[in-house]
């Protein structure tokens, strides 16, 4: 019996760390909330969608938003599926919505935690916004509250060893940094900038906005948000960050962290933050979201670029 109950102790100690192990290893690839989308997830994640999974991400501490986003790339494209169930009554299997949801496991999970303002009235499995509050929340209390165990709350999810290790897969691409906000900066501030503006990718654009608490941000509100935690204070439009300069000499080369404007001297419309290799990073427009793209392009209003620093900023 000695010996049996130890080779029992001594395997359950081994499942422990290979369980353990298992966990950190998912907990260290989608272990924060906040990781960058990639240029593959802002070009196929709808704008309205991509806010949702990021927001909804933020009750499960732990949770990255990548995962809720590859569960609805995978049940529904994002709410683009053709199939019945997504908008209206249910697939074969009884299940409805963008997020996939039997009625009364979603019944279940909002009278637990319903969701917040800004869905439907009563929810709705049906509503974008509340679908995917749900998922962050049946997620959470299945596992995946601080990365404990991922991998079972998405088996909780959809009972298949396929499906886990297929959203995971779909996680990671929507996860990946684009290269150029690892490319170094000349600078410690333009560093710092260019990590504060990549950190928000995939928020949406509002005219206007400073932030979070404006919900977005507007192209200069990005710019002067980004370096101000890089100790450098901005004016804050487009225009009056142009003005501020200095203007680079027609034929400098450009150096990631560098402001790029676009309109006319008297009449700048944009700016956004440049990272090498010909991107920026920028709130393009209504309806989109900060993103990473060319700095130019056929056709554009490009009117040149500044170099922010303590000596020409604000102070």
């Amino acid at each position: 019996m000695k010996i049996v109950a130890g080779v029992t102790t001594a395997i359950i100690m081994f499942v422990i760390l290979i369980s353990a192990a298992v966990t950190g290893a998912l907990s260290a690839l989608f272990g924060s909330t906040t990781s960058p989308p990639s240029r593959t997830g802002l070009a196929d994640i709808p704008a309205d969608y991509l806010s949702l999974y990021r927001q909804a991400a933020t009750v499960c501490p732990g949770l990255d938003w990548t995962i809720l986003a590859a569960i609805g790339k995978i049940e529904t494209s994002h709410g683009r599926s053709p199939l019945p169930g997504v908008w209206s009554g249910h697939n074969e299997a009884g299940a409805g919505g963008p997020m996939q949801f039997l009625q009364n496991t979603f019944n279940r999970v909002v009278s637990q935690h319903p969701p917040p303002p800004g869905g439907a009235s009563p929810p709705s499995r049906y509503n974008p916004h509340d679908a995917i509050y749900t998922a962050a929340a049946y997620l959470c209390d299945n596992g995946a509250r601080n990365g404990r165990d991922l991998h079972g709350a998405l088996f909780a999810y959809n009972h298949a060893e396929w499906y886990v290790t297929q959203i995971l897969a779909q996680a990671k691409t929507y996860a990946t940094a684009a290269q150029p906000c690892g490319a170094a900066a000349p600078s410690a501030a333009a560093q710092a900038a260019i990590a504060y503006a990549c950190a928000q990718l995939g928020q949406a654009y509002v005219w206007g906005g400073n932030g979070a608490r404006d919900g977005g941000f507007d192209c200069s509100g990005l710019t002067h948000a980004a370096y101000h935690t890089a100790g450098i204070e901005l004016p804050r439009t487009a225009q009056t960050q142009y003005n501020t300069g200095p203007l680079l000499p027609t034929g400098t080369p450009l150096q990631p962290g560098d402001l790029v404007f676009y309109g006319t001297p008297a009449h700048i419309h944009h700016v956004g933050l440049y990272l090498g290799t010909g991107l920026m990073v920028d709130a393009p427009d209504v309806g989109q979201v900060v993103k990473i793209e060319p700095y130019r392009h056929p056709k554009d209003d490009y009117a040149g670029a500044t170099r922010p620093s303590v000596k020409n900023g604000l102070t």
